[in-house]
């Protein structure tokens, strides 16, 4: 799978987002996009289409006006990087090539048996990034890599 450049400036300033949040305040203070992109080293162009789509998908609320900017809608424990990419990106697949018809039968040699690995693959990559959240990034972010979800890929472990 690749992340595209949308999927990585969102998951980036998601993360810087996250990462400024104030614990001791009540209400979180809403980032401009510009401080948002002078943090992520993002361009704030693009930066600003990306959080529109963000907003579409629930993962951040907008403030107008004199210290308005953007907040997480929801905690950092609740977004994944999954829903990030996702939001971005559209749905995350292998490939775009269909479904395996579910009686077997196919038009083409090998064909049902190759969409239903590719079908496979896309289901293991949403699980993946869906088993990092915001949180886990930020803890890692501040040194605490265990934090990390401990996947396993071809029978090596990762942290």
């Amino acid at each position: 799978m690749k992340v595209s450049t949308r999927g990585d400036y969102a998951a980036r300033a998601l993360l810087s987002l996250t990462l400024h949040i104030d614990t001791e305040a009540t209400a979180a203070t809403p980032t401009s996009v510009r401080d948002i992109a002078e943090r992520t080293g993002l361009p704030q162009p693009y930066l600003e289409q990306i959080l529109l789509a963000l907003k579409g998908a629930g993962l951040v609320r907008s403030k107008r006006g004199v210290g308005g900017g953007y907040v997480l809608a929801r905690p950092p424990d609740g977004i994944t990087l999954g829903e990030i990419v996702s939001a971005v990106d559209g749905p995350i697949v292998a490939g775009d090539f269909g479904r395996p018809h579910e009686n077997g039968a196919c038009e083409h040699e090998g064909q049902c048996v190759l969409l239903g690995i590719w079908d496979d693959v896309g289901d293991h990559m949403r699980r993946f990034l869906d088993s990092y959240t915001l949180a886990d990034c930020v803890a890692a972010a501040r040194g605490d890599s265990s934090s990390l979800p401990t996947t396993r890929i071809d029978g090596v472990s990762r942290a």
